[in-house]
């Protein structure tokens, strides 16, 4: 038996070889990057893939909803619609209103990241995909208390703790965060645990965007992987890799 959920897609784009055919089972995962940098794109990316390959995936956006989800889908090309319907993906939208609460109300805000652990529905699936995550880290009043408190460690150690549950179960956990929306303290346990972790970056250059994935820690490789690999974003084809440099 495997042990990495493919990536799937390898006779549209060259990703699941570039990062040494596919993402750890067992492992959480954290990509970082500033805003426009990818991290949506390569979620989503993320997510078509694993159903192509029957792996049952759950993305929660806290940015679009299921209209958003879809429009931004047909505009790569990734034609997720029959997999939501075969329920091989299960896509839940993390609505923060502009207060920054979870709707519902205040007493919801005060129980976001434990509303999250509890949503037994989401945590059935074998990826789970959470975009982003520092959304939910910053808008949740009992985590801020504790950062605040500079007890970043406690209040990152019960929700690592609950993810490491679910990854000896052989789930793997993908977490987007912006770095420049959070307190360096918070995202630090988060980092040190993370079994796979990249960094996002976009480079214009002149009328063109391009998008580099720093490979910074990868366990469990199947094969080597670069420790840079570039792509683009193009509407009609998806996500198109550019280039690898290897350490």
């Amino acid at each position: 038996m495997s042990s990495q959920y493919s990536l799937g897609l390898s006779g549209h784009d060259r990703l699941e070889k570039e990062l040494g055919g596919g993402m750890p089972k067992g492992a959480i995962v954290l990509i970082e990057g500033d805003y426009g940098a990818g991290k949506s794109v390569l979620s989503q990316r993320f997510s078509y893939g694993f159903c192509q390959e029957d792996t049952v995936t759950t993305l929660v956006s806290t940015e679009l909803g299921v209209r958003g989800f879809l429009d931004q889908m047909h505009s790569l090309s990734y034609d997720v619609v029959k997999h939501l319907l075969n329920e091989e993906i299960l896509f839940l939208q993390a609505e923060i209103d502009s207060s920054g609460a979870l709707s519902g109300g205040q007493q919801e805000r005060k129980q976001l990241l434990r509303r999250l652990m509890d949503a037994e529905t989401l945590w059935d699936a074998d990826v789970i995909i959470i975009d982003t995550f520092d959304a939910i880290l910053r808008n949740d009043p009992q985590f801020e208390a504790l950062v605040r408190q500079n007890e970043e460690r406690q209040a990152a150690l019960e929700i690592i703790s609950f993810f490491r549950e679910l990854t000896t179960k052989g789930k793997t956990i993908i977490l987007t965060v912006d770095p420049s929306s959070v307190d360096e303290g918070s995202i630090g346990p988060f980092r040190s645990i993370a079994d796979v972790y990249f960094e996002l970056e976009m480079v214009e250059v002149g009328n063109d965007v391009r998008r580099n994935i720093f490979v910074k820690r990868f366990a469990g490789m199947g094969q080597q992987v670069g420790d840079r690999v570039g792509f683009s974003v193009r509407s009609g084809i998806g996500l198109v890799i550019e280039s690898r440099s290897v350490a």
